[in-house]
């Protein structure tokens, strides 16, 4: 499983120094109103790295206020959208040029490999930037055809100043997911990163300043979800809110947004994915797609595939292949270039996800493999797969976001369609089968968002993510991502004496 904290490893990984540990308002860093900070850790050890300004609800009033006169007063909602993706292009620029200092931050932070977030996940929200640039010039309406003596037309509008309130797992990826089509649009933002997580968004910040973004378009304000998260929630001067984390606090979310202005609300809120291998799967490959599904990232991964359910004719083989592959993942420092999972993000979840694996050896599921706490410090977790597991266990329905599996078998498809839709999340689902009227069937039956057949976790910018039920509301990615960021104006004016409507 590896060795945690290795410490030839820690000793040979240069951790960046942190630049930035102020609220970023109005193009600048500031402390907070209070003065008060707190302290982010290191996951890999439990250290504390820095202490962060902790911002309030006056920190979030003088954001809001920098972001509405930016929108009402200044330049970006009225830049023509080619000039907009030219800065839009700069910013994408300079996080290429500070890649490896961006994922250190993520790695430190959030416990990801730096590997992974070097070679893919920085790289990737560049990217992220570049497809929505390309975007803003190209925002328009339709002409109509009145059935009467009108022209019509449509015209798409920024929607105003939108707060962003980003999660832990993905510090980089969501926070370039919201910003991106927002700026795009030519809104200005407040964003509230997760407590867990604020030192890239900081960095992200300084590099927008760097690309020429104006002063108080893109505001960051680190702190507390009750203090600083509710203020965004509830301003009455913010237009749209975009919110990506629980239920919970989603619903919260949206009862603020309702009391307050009701303001415009685009909620992801995690999910229970359901994967299903059917007889005729290549069973390494099956297995292989499984185990990713659920240890990518240690597991904190909204769309997660955490319940599996393997048709009864290669269950078996399954099982062994999993037990194997599970066995021989590497567990470890996240700067290590061998490791394949590094630590969960805090404490907090580190005790979460070991309290649920004691409850489904308590309801009864069989522990397959791991279920352990692994190392002397730092907030490492065994790949951990269970067994006989039935619905109404919490295993089976909550959202453990780490890397816990809830294995099943099953005999028919109608069985694995009745037991994929049985959970109140909807988000993601994966389908493992070389018959392609089985996948038609499956990927149309089932009540979720995204629906990955032979793949997993194959996230595209163009391509929408979104929820179902009570996995939330309002896509991220691709075109529909852009397009809640903005108002549908019909412009109506009479016509006299036309030839024809």
């Amino acid at each position: 499983m590896g060795s945690p904290c290795d410490a030839s490893i820690l000793s040979s990984v240069k951790i960046p120094t942190i630049k930035f540990t102020k609220l970023f308002i109005n193009g600048e860093f500031v402390d907070s109103i209070s003065g008060k900070t707190f302290e982010t850790i290191d996951p890999r050890t439990g250290d504390v790295i820095a202490r962060i300004a902790e911002g309030d609800k006056e920190d979030i009033d003088l954001a809001v206020k920098a972001a509405r006169g930016a929108f009402d007063h200044g330049s970006w909602p009225r830049l023509p959208g080619s000039e907009r993706a030219r800065i839009m292009m700069k910013f994408a620029d300079l996080i290429d040029q500070n890649v490896e200092e961006l994922a250190a931050l993520d790695t430190i932070d959030a416990g990801k490999l730096f590997s992974m977030g070097k070679a893919v996940d920085i790289p990737q929200v560049a990217a992220t930037l570049r497809y929505y640039a390309g975007a803003a010039d190209k925002i328009h309406g339709d002409v109509l055809k009145m059935s009467r003596e009108f022209h019509a037309y449509t015209l798409r509008e920024p929607i105003g100043v939108v707060g962003h309130i980003i999660p832990w797992n993905y510090p980089s990826t969501m926070l370039l997911m919201k910003i991106s089509p927002a700026l795009a649009a030519g809104c200005t933002m407040v964003v509230k990163p997760a407590e867990q997580t604020p030192l890239s968004a900081l960095y992200y910040a300084h590099l927008a300043k760097l690309a020429g973004i104006p002063n108080g378009v893109l505001n960051v304000v680190t702190g507390f979800g009750p203090t600083a998260g509710a203020a965004v929630s509830t301003h009455m001067d913010i237009d749209a809110v975009s919110f990506t984390g629980s239920p919970e606090v989603g619903r919260k979310v949206m009862k603020a947004a309702a009391e307050s202005n009701l303001k415009v609300v685009s909620l992801e809120l995690g999910g229970k994915s359901p994967l299903i291998i059917f007889d005729d799967a290549d069973v390494d490959v099956a297995a292989q797609l499984a185990l990713t599904g659920i240890v990518y990232n240690k597991g904190e991964i909204c769309v997660a595939s955490s319940r599996v359910y393997v048709q009864e004719g290669i269950y078996d083989e399954v099982v062994k292949k999993l037990v194997e592959k599970a066995k021989a993942w590497v567990v470890g420092d996240p700067f290590d270039p061998e490791v394949q999972q590094g630590p969960q993000v805090d404490k907090k979840q580190f005790e979460r996800i070991l309290s649920y694996i004691e409850h489904g050896k308590r309801e009864g599921a069989t522990l397959l493999t791991g279920g352990k706490p692994l190392g002397r410090k730092g907030y490492y977790i065994e790949p951990t797969i269970f067994t006989d597991f039935k619905e109404e266990m919490l295993i089976a329905k909550d959202e453990i976001f780490g890397p816990v599996m809830a294995l099943a078998k099953f005999k028919t498809i109608e069985e694995a369609i009745a037991r994929a839709n049985n959970s109140r999340y909807g988000l993601a689902a994966g389908i493992v089968t070389k018959d392609l009227n089985v996948a038609n069937t499956v990927s149309r039956s089932i009540r979720a968002g995204t629906i990955w057949i032979n793949c997993y976790f194959a996230f595209d910018n163009d391509c929408p993510v979104g929820g179902y039920k009570i996995s939330g509301f309002g896509s991220d990615l691709g075109l529909e991502g852009l397009y809640k960021y903005l108002h549908v104006k019909s412009v109506v004016t009479p016509i006299y004496n036309t030839p024809w409507l």
